[in-house]
């Protein structure tokens, strides 16, 4: 079974993916980490019951890794596209205690397994080769913590709660297969839209909001 870890806002800049969810949930989300190992850095704050909402973009300063940054990041022409028209909750990840086993079972869907940090792995997760998102987003990211989950403690609860998440696709049908072939738990709700497009309905201290 795959189980919701958390959302990502894929940013062109930290900064505006910080001003955008500010905009959209009046909430002020602190810095999180720096993936050295990845050339990424990232804001992070809980969403309730072990989620949590991830704002990332590559890390100007970082040394570029020896393959393609995850989300995406390595090309940033299409990140900017994307958030010029809209689409900054771009997807999700999903975890799994068997990575493997997914990722034999999906073969060509969610790339290939990559043991992070390279030189003392602590967690797999699957980037396809080139980095991109997988079927650009409109499945999750797969992470396997090894036995060893994200301390939520680690992470900043600003009162914040995940209510829904909801897909817009062309092809519901096929997406709502997959993900019940995937057994996920809190799997996004999907419904047909011309494009892909992502909704987080969130309550927060300030009330009901609405992430995109």
């Amino acid at each position: 079974m795959l189980k919701l870890d958390h959302l990502t806002v894929i940013a062109p800049t930290l900064v505006e993916g910080v001003d955008h969810v500010k905009s959209c949930l009046d909430l002020d989300i602190p810095f999180g980490t720096r993936h050295d190992y990845m050339g990424t850095h990232n804001h992070r704050v809980q969403l309730g019951d072990t989620v949590y909402l991830e704002i990332i973009a590559s890390d100007p300063v970082a040394r570029r890794p020896d393959r393609p940054r995850w989300f995406g990041l390595d090309n940033p022409k299409q990140v900017r596209a994307d958030w010029e028209t809209g689409k900054r909750l771009r997807g999700w990840v999903a975890s799994t205690a068997s990575i493997d086993s997914v990722l034999a079972q999906y073969d060509g869907i969610f790339g290939e397994r990559v043991d992070l940090p390279f030189e003392n792995p602590t967690f797999c997760f699957a980037i396809p080769a080139d980095g991109s998102l997988p079927l650009a987003g409109a499945v999750p990211s797969l992470i396997d913590h090894r036995n060893d989950p994200t301390s939520m403690a680690e992470i900043p609860d600003l009162g914040a709660r995940l209510q829904s998440l909801t897909l817009a696709h062309p092809d519901p049908d096929a997406i709502r297969t997959l993900y019940n072939g995937l057994s996920i738990d809190r799997a996004p709700t999907v419904i047909k839209g011309p494009d892909l497009c992502y909704r987080a309905l969130i309550t927060t201290p300030a009330g009901q909001k609405e992430l995109r």
